[in-house]
């Protein structure tokens, strides 16, 4: 299916419609003085939220397999530490 080129303006008068079309199968390509900003299309496959517990398993295997393991960046692995050290207990609501 060809890409539509629509303006930025175009997409926000009427994103529902637009967003219809793009559950349907179709590409958007959102331009700015005919330049390309956005392009909209359907996932190539289902999204779906993977569990921590499948990203592990997946990076064992890679390991395992002598590929290349991902690594976390010194601030996010900061950042990490400081929620969990700043958690407190979770304390939930008695119901009767």
């Amino acid at each position: 299916m060809a890409t539509i080129h629509i303006s930025e303006s175009e997409a926000e008068r009427d994103f529902a419609g637009m967003m219809a079309r793009v559950r349907g199968g179709s590409e958007f390509a959102i331009e700015c003085d005919s330049k390309v900003v956005a392009v909209v299309r359907p996932p190539e496959e289902e999204f779906r939220p993977r569990l921590v517990s499948e990203l592990i398993a997946e990076e064992k295997m890679l390991e395992a397999d002598g590929g290349e393991i991902p690594v976390m960046d010194e601030e996010f692995a900061e950042d990490l530490a400081e929620i969990v050290c700043a958690r407190k207990p979770w304390n939930p609501p008695v119901w009767e």
